[in-house]
């Protein structure tokens, strides 16, 4: 039995760690966050509105893969997931959020939140998992699901092949502006795609599991949001409101809440390289950023390192593989 850390509590890291504890292994998760979510955050409104969410990040996640779709099967009969034609073919949304499968799959474990790690360690054949304030001990491996860009520091002072491949990756950020308007905005359909400067609009009420209030969750393409990166989510959610509003083609009423969340690695640029694990000391990354930047990806990539991990003795390297 092997005592894991998992950095990252995202859909990669999850999927990691059920992999491991599918196999009898302990893992310990670390999120430096306050929820689960990652790419499939759902924020709360604000207070005098607490029936209300936000699915800031991922609109929705496609179901490709048979081992996925089993997953989602599952997902769909405990009414944790539903289909949501608008979207696409093969769209899926979490239900009654898009976090809710998340929580399911984080409910069996341990979980350590607003824990952001600043370095790994190794001594010996043992982890040590470093926050600004405490120290974890004693993890026969350490595995990195969190995106490249942070990944990349931590796996430098031990696997440089991990490292250069974490950083040949290039995240792009989007802005996600969140409104609650007092009426049905009629005008639009419930999924818009585009136009540019926008790059999604959606209607969070028409999604299945949500309640009537008309709340919209409105994200800018990459490049409007690499321009915009520094402002403050005020000034980025009054700009999104107005670029809306034309898009609308009429004006529309005073949002009851506005905000914004700045999704700083939404886009990464990707790799093949699936996951990778370095068994001969023990430590490996999963995510997004090493397939194309997709939840179905992320979540593929997780479980592969996790079943890699599970299968493999601690002390035989294992070349990057494909998932």
């Amino acid at each position: 039995m092997m005592r894991v850390a998992v950095i990252g509590a995202g859909i990669a890291g999850l999927a990691c760690a059920n992999a491991l504890r599918a196999a009898g292994h302990v893992p310990a998760i670390f999120e430096r966050s306050c929820a689960v979510g990652g790419r499939m955050s759902t924020r709360k409104a604000a207070s005098g509105y607490a029936d209300i969410s936000f699915d800031h990040g991922a609109t929705h996640f496609t179901v490709r893969s048979n081992a996925f779709k089993a997953l989602v099967d599952d997902w769909h009969a405990r009414d944790l997931a539903a289909p949501w034609p608008a979207a696409g073919l093969h769209a899926w949304v979490g239900t009654p959020t898009m976090d809710a499968p998340l929580m399911d799959m984080a409910r069996h474990h341990d979980i350590r939140f607003d824990t952001a790690i600043t370095a790994v360690t190794r001594q010996g054949p043992r982890w040590t998992i470093h926050s600004e304030k405490q120290r974890f001990d004693d993890f026969d491996a350490a595995v990195l699901a969190i995106p490249a860009e942070q990944a990349a520091p931590l796996l430098s002072l031990h696997d440089f092949d991990m490292a250069r491949a974490a950083m040949g990756v290039t995240s792009r950020p989007v802005w996600s502006a969140t409104f609650l308007f007092p009426e049905r905005i009629a005008v639009l359909p419930d999924f818009l795609r585009g136009p540019a400067p926008l790059v999604h609009a959606v209607r969070s009420n028409a999604r299945p599991g949500r309640g009537d209030a008309e709340h919209w969750v409105v994200q800018a393409d990459w490049n409007w949001s690499d321009a915009n990166i520094a402002q403050e989510p005020s000034a980025v959610s009054s700009a999104l409101f107005a670029i809306f509003q034309d898009v609308a083609g009429e004006p529309l009423p005073e949002p009851l809440l506005a905000d914004a969340q700045r999704w700083r690695f939404a886009h990464p640029s990707g790799s093949d390289l699936g996951h990778l694990w370095n068994g001969a000391i023990g430590i490996g990354a999963c995510g997004d950023w090493l397939s194309h930047g997709f939840v179905e990806y992320a979540w593929q990539s997780g479980n592969a390192l996790g079943v890699a991990i599970a299968s493999e003795a601690v002390g035989t390297p294992i070349v990057p593989a494909q998932s």
